[in-house]
């Protein structure tokens, strides 16, 4: 019976993964170390994510090809103080913003109802958002 079981240092992905070690630390590992490195690299559970978009372009007059990845999906990792610090500034800073932005469309809803009922809080006074608007629906 011929022996079928494949020797773990000729499957591909510990190749790519030694050859990129110097030779004396590829030649430490022994066959159950590889054999550990070849399921954790080969069930690539981690590399799940919710938006995967890969490819390649190629820019006109130039020789050379170039690849994209972008990649979305949630955050399983444990973040160290730096990322979590970063993580709340960037919430307040967005949160900020889309208070401003509300705030904003409300002052304009209310200026521009003001305006339809023909109320002038300043006498002879404009900002001429009014004036606009009719013109989009005119």
């Amino acid at each position: 019976m011929a022996n079928l079981k494949k020797n773990i240092k000729d499957e591909q992905t510990i190749v790519n993964l030694l050859s990129k070690m110097p030779k004396p630390v590829a030649d430490s590992f022994n066959e159950e170390q590889l054999t550990h490195l070849f399921t954790i690299l080969s069930s690539r559970s981690w590399a799940k994510h919710s938006i995967d978009l890969r490819g390649t372009f190629k820019i006109p007059l130039y020789q050379r090809r170039f690849y994209y990845v972008f990649l979305a999906g949630k955050n399983f990792r444990k973040l160290s103080r730096q990322e979590q610090n970063l993580s709340l500034i960037s919430k307040a800073i967005m949160f900020t913003m889309l208070l401003i932005f509300c705030t904003l469309v409300g002052l304009l809803v209310v200026y521009l109802i003001k305006s339809a009922l023909g109320i002038n809080l300043i006498p002879n006074f404009s900002f001429g958002i009014w004036g606009w608007f009719k013109g989009l629906w005119v």
